[in-house]
Formats: C-alpha cells, sequence, structure tokens
C-alpha cells in the first residue's frame, strides 16, 4: 500500500473498488458478530471496538445474547486490528478473524466458532455506505461483510451452554474519528422463512465538517441471492421513524422500494457500551433488542419480489443520554455501562 494511499485511509475513506475490511487505523474500528438460531430461538453477539488512545490502542469487548437476558463487557487494555485483512484481538480475551471467532470474557461468557461458506458483500465497487466511503473524516463508516456462511462451534452464557452449530451468521465493521451523534439507529435480521434472506440497516447524522445530514444505509440480500442497497440521499433515499420501541423505514429508489417495520418493548433492551477512545473507558451509549420482530417488504418496478417477518431481528436506538437514563430507570449501580433485560 503506497504512503499516500494509506494516509487517505487513515482519515477513514476507502476508494472505490477498494478493499474496506483492513484496519485504517481511526479513532474507533469496530467489530460485530451476529448469531441466530431460528430453530431454538437464540440469538448470540459478539462485539469488539479497537479504539486508539494517546498511549496506544485497547478495546471495547461484548458478548450478550437471547432469550438469556445476559450481556458481558469489558475495556480490555490491549487491543489491535489486522492492517492487511479483517481482524480484531485483544490479548486471550477476544480473536476474530473472517473464519475463526474466539471470547473470552471468563469461564460464564466464551464463544467458540468457525464459519466456511462465507456469503461476502458481493459488490466491489462500493460498500454498505456507498459513496460515502470515499468522503474523508466522517465521524462513522458502516459495512455489512458476512451475509450468511456455515457455522460449527458453541458458547456459554452465564450458566447456559448454546449450540451454535448451523446457525446463521451476520458480521459487520463500523469505523470512525470518534464522537457519536445525538441518536443513531441501526437494525439486523436473517431467522427468516428462507435462510438466504439477510437484512441490514444502519443510520444516524453524518458529519463532514460543516455539513451534517442524516442518512440511513438498507441492505437486503433476497432469497435469489440478490442484493439491494438504498443509501443515497438522492437517488435511493431512506426515510426513517425510530423510537426505543419502534424502527419504520421507507427507501425507494428508480427501480426498488423497501418498507421495514420493527418493534420491540423497551424492557427488551440491552443497554450496551460505547468508547471514549482517548479516555480509555467506555460509557453506556446504545439500547440494542436481540429478538425484536421484523417485517420486510420489497418491491420492484412497485410488483412485489418479497415479504417475510423474522421474530428474532436484532433492533437498536443509540444515544448516550437515552442509554444513561435506561440504566439509572432499572436502578443499575453507579459507573455500569451495560444491563441485561428487565422483561
Amino acid at each position: 500500500m503506497s504512503r499516500l494511499l494509506r494516509a487517505y485511509r487513515a482519515t477513514g475513506a476507502d476508494l472505490p473498488f477498494g478493499n474496506v475490511l483492513p484496519a485504517h487505523d481511526v479513532a474507533m474500528e469496530g467489530y460485530f458478530w451476529r448469531f441466530t438460531q431460528p430453530a431454538t430461538g437464540e440469538v448470540v453477539i459478539a462485539l469488539a471496538g479497537i479504539n486508539r488512545a494517546a498511549d496506544g490502542h485497547w478495546s471495547t469487548l461484548g458478548l450478550a445474547g437471547h432469550p438469556a437476558p445476559f450481556v458481558r463487557t469489558s475495556a480490555h487494555p490491549d487491543g489491535s486490528a489486522d492492517r492487511s485483512g479483517l481482524g480484531a484481538f485483544a490479548g486471550d480475551a477476544f480473536h476474530g478473524s473472517d473464519d475463526r471467532l474466539r471470547v473470552n470474557l471468563g469461564p460464564d461468557a466464551r464463544l467458540d466458532v468457525r464459519i466456511t461458506g462465507q456469503v461476502g458483500w458481493p459488490r466491489r465497487r462500493l460498500g454498505g455506505s456507498s459513496f460515502f466511503h470515499s468522503l474523508p473524516a466522517l465521524n462513522q463508516y458502516w459495512h455489512p461483510w458476512l451475509l450468511g456462511g456455515r457455522v460449527e462451534g458453541s458458547a456459554v452464557l452465564g450458566d447456559t451452554e448454546i449450540d451454535l452449530d448451523g446457525s446463521q451468521v451476520y458480521g459487520e465493521k463500523n469505523w470512525g474519528k470518534g464522537g457519536f451523534p445525538e441518536s443513531w439507529w441501526w437494525g439486523q435480521a436473517q431467522g427468516f422463512a428462507d435462510r438466504r434472506a439477510c437484512v441490514a440497516f444502519a443510520g444516524g447524522e453524518v458529519v463532514l465538517g460543516r455539513l451534517r445530514t442524516e442518512v440511513t444505509s438498507l441492505v437486503v440480500v433476497l432469497p435469489d441471492g440478490a442484493l439491494v442497497r438504498l443509501c443515497n440521499p438522492i437517488t435511493s433515499p431512506v426515510r426513517a421513524h425510530v423510537t426505543d420501541e419502534r424502527w419504520s423505514l421507507k427507501g425507494r429508489s428508480r427501480t426498488w422500494s423497501i418498507e421495514i417495520e420493527g418493534r420491540s418493548p423497551l424492557g427488551a433492551a440491552h443497554v450496551l457500551p460505547v468508547p471514549l477512545p482517548t479516555e480509555r473507558r467506555n460509557i453506556p451509549g446504545a439500547l440494542e433488542h436481540l429478538g425484536g420482530s421484523m417485517s420486510v417488504t420489497v418491491r420492484r418496478h412497485g410488483k412485489l419480489v418479497w415479504a417475510d417477518e423474522s421474530p428474532l431481528a436484532a433492533l437498536e436506538h443509540g444515544g448516550i443520554s437515552r442509554a444513561r437514563a435506561e440504566l439509572l430507570r432499572r436502578g443499575a449501580e453507579a459507573g455500569a455501562t451495560s444491563a441485561p433485560p428487565v422483561s
């Protein structure tokens, strides 16, 4: 990689047809995996944020599940991200690559899986954030790099061991220069009637200098394997109306229209942390439901192409003040940065 390209990627940006998976060495490089087991109704998520402080890198780590009300998070003193491919590492606590994921946050918070037959992002020109990938120094970029695959392995959450053999898998990256908007929204679902189907979206305020605008990226993998992405504010805008219990999205291009409705009660949300990279600490940051309902309707030139509903959707409403208020409402201990559901 040339010095000029390395400097460009250090802003968070990527050239068209570039590889967005290697680390950019920005303030925060986030990695997320989600495993859905429709037969049992179980879901497991694992996350790692590789954060840059003045004295080196550290990590925000997490492991959580549904329906077991379990979450374990950590501010790990070490962290590194692969500069040649997909990879996030934190001592013996976290090892994540494109085909293997191991998490050890204690004897009752472990995961070990292998992933084969990966269904990757099929479009080389641009990633999940569309042309925004090429704009330097945005506060956040997003890319769903893993849209399916074959899983072998298991997880331990509290006193429950979860068999993840044959589960559906999803993986994504998000990265940026640091700082979080007042509000953001995110969702992901598998567990539809056709296991090839996959849905993901991410939205919030995009900041570039004095420019501030709300943008939502929406990706649907149809049962036939075709991928539809709506994101461009001019040619394929997505409008989102989000509360702590409802996610309503409508997107349209010249060819496609997509409608999503998601619901889940507030008490069913996990409270998850976000990092303050320069301070080497986590703070409460998001309300994330792991077993919500999501209905999806896709039309092409006005004709129905696919419609289905998943009862195992992830639905997130992010915001630091929102997450802090929910911890207070639940009576969490002072200094807590995460919490399991209460209903």
